[in-house]
């Protein structure tokens, strides 16, 4: 499970069994402000945000990974944000 907002990450329901979890957050594109400029690169930079880190993600070798060294990898990507 991928967190991507702090309301997401606290209320985070619980799984039947002990899920992978992470959390890249970003800020929310919605409740940005100023002018519609600045609302618009708001969401591209979150949605690029976004797209790398879901491209690293699925380059991770999955087999072979346990759920732990899994679990430290997708928060590693979280790590590498600018």
């Amino acid at each position: 499970m991928i967190t991507v907002c702090d309301n997401a990450r606290e209320s985070c329901p619980i799984w039947p069994r002990q899920a992978i979890v992470a959390h890249w957050g970003s800020q929310d594109p919605d409740k940005a402000e100023g002018s519609e400029e600045d609302r618009r690169r708001v969401f591209q930079r979150v949605g690029a945000e976004l797209y790398r880190r879901i491209g690293l993600f699925t380059s991770l070798p999955m087999e072979g990974l346990d759920d732990l060294k899994l679990e430290q990898m997708t928060r590693q990507s979280d790590s590498s944000r600018p």
